[in-house]
């Protein structure tokens, strides 16, 4: 996928799914969540570091467009990668795949906050240099299949 770095892969679970056999729409937030926290895991420590640093990402905002509908024990690829980062706020970005076709893609928008105020705080400097690292990197590692 073009602009990605990143991929985690899962299967459409039954319990995911409509009477048709449709993942619903409310997955693909569960999914972007997914290979957010794998993206993060990868190259960042993962949320238990941004935690040890008293710092909470919170979710904005979301968007996700359905383009074709996944369907139960389809094997998706989630791509993500961060797009933006300005202050205290950063967002990424989403394409889900299967077999090559593009299924959905959206996008959350975040804020990183002090874990004890809840108000907001710059992007702490590790993390920002390890996004920078993570989206300059040539190489796209995955994550583990869910």
């Amino acid at each position: 996928m073009d602009g990605f770095r990143f991929h985690t892969d899962v299967t459409v679970r039954f319990a995911e799914t409509d009477a048709q056999g449709v993942a619903h729409n409310s997955v693909y937030l569960v999914w972007f969540e997914v290979a957010r926290v794998a993206y993060l895991e990868a190259f960042a420590g993962g949320y238990p570091v941004l935690r040890s640093n008293v710092i909470e990402p919170f979710v904005l905002e979301s968007h996700v467009r359905y383009r074709t509908p996944a369907r139960f024990d389809d094997r998706l690829r989630i791509f993500a990668r961060v797009g933006e980062l300005r202050g205290a706020r950063f967002r990424f970005d989403y394409a889900v795949d299967c077999d090559g076709s593009m299924v959905a893609d959206g996008w959350t928008a975040h804020a990183c906050v002090d874990a004890v105020t809840l108000r907001p705080t710059r992007i702490p400097p590790h993390l920002a240099d390890a996004i920078a690292t993570a989206e300059a990197s040539s190489a796209s590692p995955s994550s583990r299949s869910s």
